[in-house]
């Protein structure tokens, strides 16, 4: 049953502007150069015991059959501090990723998770997104994080010419288990290098590291539900994304910690991009994106869930997408902008 529970966020996964972003943002070519790889840059943020880094985020690290692992949510707390890194890791370290408090009339958020981005592309399909279900007899997880780059198979990949073959492999396991030494030999076999040379960070849906990174996947979900659209991504020059941080739920209760994370971002996501594109291309395709362009739009996401028996493959994968799309046209000037927040399924959400 895990297995269904976590295979959600295989699809998952702004009325907010840039200047309402607490980050500034800085020139994100600075953080990955495209000199190194998306897995040389992961790497070098990853939490370590020599630097300090690893008790900052409170995390746990282990040597399983040579790999190096990181528990930052089933064994140990975590804290804010773990969902930040567990989200740059997922993205490569090509994106500012920061926490803010929410304005006062927003009853249903205490805080935001805001995102910004040069690297699209790379940083969100090429990177963040859980399209690895890494399975063996004993174990499963989704796995994100720019590992898949060096895995190469899947067809979205395949499409926009993502890979590359680095010397070191760093990932994210949604899981609330350690990963088994069955399941280290199948990643080093799927990514061409040996055991030693991979970095794993496993955090589950219901800590608060590991709602953190899903939530902070806004862009992601707009990415991918434009790509599914067949628009042509390489026109996304730079994007943000905002949603809300939800309360974590209770250990051992993923339906309620995937509803929350998924809600968070289907009715309180907002992503903004510039686009280099013409007006007609972006008029034609904008209504489409937002989660209420679904058939299935409307309910918390755990009474949709509960609707299909938990079965993640009767949901409408155009569900997953954030609530509100905002689009500037570079070549015009133009702004476009499609769907609305939905305050009271988020306060019915997270109550």
């Amino acid at each position: 049953m895990l297995g269904i529970f976590c295979k959600i966020h295989y699809l998952i996964f702004s009325t907010f502007t840039l200047s309402r972003l607490s980050v500034t943002i800085r020139d994100m070519s600075q953080s990955a150069p495209n000199s190194i790889s998306a897995n040389e840059s992961a790497n070098r943020i990853f939490p370590s015991s020599d630097d300090g880094s690893l008790a900052r985020v409170q995390g746990i690290a282990h040597n399983i059959n040579g790999a190096t692992c990181v528990d930052l949510g089933i064994a140990t707390r975590g804290n804010l501090a773990a969902g930040q890194l567990l989200a740059r890791i997922c993205m490569a370290d090509q994106a500012n990723i920061s926490l803010r408090l929410a304005d006062s009339g927003l009853s249903w958020a205490t805080a935001m998770i805001d995102v910004a981005t040069d690297q699209p592309i790379v940083a969100c399909l090429g990177s963040q997104y859980a399209g690895w279900p890494v399975q063996t007899d004993d174990y499963f997880a989704m796995g994100s994080g720019p590992m898949r780059l060096a895995r190469g198979r899947e067809k979205m990949l395949e499409e926009l010419s993502l890979g590359e073959k680095p010397n070191v492999v760093v990932g994210v396991l949604e899981s609330d288990k350690m990963p088994t030494p069955s399941a280290i030999e199948a990643i080093a076999s799927d990514c061409g290098v040996n055991t030693n040379q991979i970095r794993l960070a496993i955090a589950p849906s219901t800590s608060i590291a590991g709602s953190y990174q899903v939530v902070a996947r806004c862009i992601e979900t707009a990415m991918h539900k434009l790509h599914e659209l067949k628009y042509d991504i390489t026109k996304i020059v730079s994007a943000t994304g905002t949603a809300p941080l939800p309360p974590p739920a209770k250990l051992g209760k993923s339906i309620a910690g995937i509803g929350r994370t998924n809600d968070a971002i289907l009715y309180g996501g907002v992503a903004t991009m510039w686009v280099d594109d013409d007006d007609e291309s972006i008029a034609s395709i904008i209504e489409q994106v937002p989660s209420q362009a679904s058939s299935d739009y409307g309910q918390p996401f755990a009474k949709i869930f509960k609707a299909y028996d938990y079965d993640f493959y009767k949901v409408d994968p155009m569900l997953f997408s954030p609530a509100r799309i905002v689009v500037h046209c570079l070549k015009s000037g133009h702004t476009f902008a499609a769907g609305q927040i939905n305050p009271n399924i988020l306060i019915e959400s997270f109550a």
